[in-house]
């Protein structure tokens, strides 16, 4: 088996708003999958710009 390498993925902060009702849908798919808010919210953004239609110009 080889040895492990860790790697630090390369992520930025940034800011965004979002409406309390959404945080609190956020807070309890994340709490009831047993990871972190911020890790539901980059898997979100993941799939949701690998589902995007072409014409979206992104």
């Amino acid at each position: 088996m080889g040895k492990l390498i860790a790697r630090k993925p390369e992520k930025e902060v940034f800011s965004s708003g979002i409406s309390s009702d959404a945080l609190k849908e956020i807070y309890s798919g994340a709490a009831a999958i047993g990871i972190s808010r911020n890790e539901l919210v980059n898997q979100m953004i993941t799939y949701a710009l690998s589902n995007m239609e072409a014409s979206s110009n992104i």
